[in-house]
Order: structure tokens, then C-alpha cells, then sequence
């Protein structure tokens, strides 16, 4: 998983709100963060290849201690 970052007129890249899988992001004309790989199980992600809320919510998960 990976931030989607939108490039902006002054060529910068902002935070576009979501994370998501390399297919995801790419397809949606977005941008990869390289620096923000992070793992997720992949029941968190939707059908559009993005983590949702909802989905967390429903798969939270177990840490032993």
C-alpha cells in the first residue's frame, strides 16, 4: 500500500486522501509516495483497490501481547 500523491501546477505533489495498492493509484492518474510502503491485510482493501474505513472496521487487528 501506498499514498496516492496529486501533482499540483508548481510541481509539487499533495497528499490525495488515500491509500492504496501500485495498480490503484496508476490507474487513477495518481502518483506513488515511494516512501510510504506500509503493509495492509488485503481484506481492508475494496474492490477499487483502496484501504476503506469499513472494511478496518470490520477486520480490526489482533496483536498479541
Amino acid at each position: 500500500m501506498f499514498d496516492a500523491m496529486r501533482p499540483d501546477p508548481n510541481g509539487r505533489r499533495q497528499w490525495a486522501g488515500r491509500l492504496g495498492t501500485r495498480e490503484a493509484i496508476k490507474r487513477d492518474g495518481l502518483e506513488l509516495d515511494p516512501g510510504s510502503l506500509v503493509y495492509c491485510p488485503h481484506e481492508r482493501i475494496n474492490a477499487a483497490g483502496y484501504v476503506d474505513l469499513e472494511l478496518i472496521r470490520k477486520y480490526p487487528l489482533m496483536f498479541a501481547v
